[in-house]
């Protein structure tokens, strides 16, 4: 089983890089690239404990679905999200979050299975597990972008959540 683990240094409260990976809004930012929408479950706001959400996207020229859902939640240390139907066999997302000089560390593992058995493997070799990376590093960047610019008070609405 192919694994991503990604580190990202953000210079911000561990509570707000929380939340704004848990935006759906924000989501839906750091990947316009692909169309991609909100079409079921949790449609906008913060997604939380149990709460799913369907995307519809377009990746290698093909609109696809994918439904995941929040099967691990602490805030603000901890949450995963798993597929529950779409085009891989199988995803646990893992995010962690750890307060580092001064600002906050994301650690993110993804896990996935492709289906296709030895047709999946290969493309995993040649693309798939590169391509899913590109993503999660643009959706990081996209996220330390916010939470260091004070541009988290856009996609987070309700502050009173954020620890002062």
């Amino acid at each position: 089983m192919p694994r991503i683990e990604l580190k990202t240094e953000i210079e911000a409260r561990k509570e707000i890089v929380f939340d704004l990976s848990r935006s759906i809004d924000l989501h839906k930012i750091s990947i316009e690239h692909t169309n991609e929408e909100a079409i079921g479950g949790k449609t906008s706001g913060l997604i939380g404990t149990g709460e799913w959400v369907t995307w519809r996207a377009k990746h290698f020229g093909v609109y696809q679905k994918l439904t995941s859902k929040i099967t691990d939640f602490y805030r603000p240390d901890f949450f995963a999200d798993e597929m529950v139907n779409g085009a891989f066999k199988s995803f646990r997302h893992e995010h962690h979050f750890k307060e580092s000089n001064g600002g906050t560390l994301i650690t993110d593992y993804f896990d996935y299975k492709s289906p296709f058995g030895l047709l999946g493997n290969l493309a995993d070799n040649i693309f798939l597990k590169n391509y899913m990376k590109v993503l999660l590093e643009k959706r990081n960047r996209t996220i330390k972008e916010f939470a260091e610019s004070k541009r988290w008070k856009e996609v987070i609405k309700n502050k009173s959540s954020i620890k002062r």
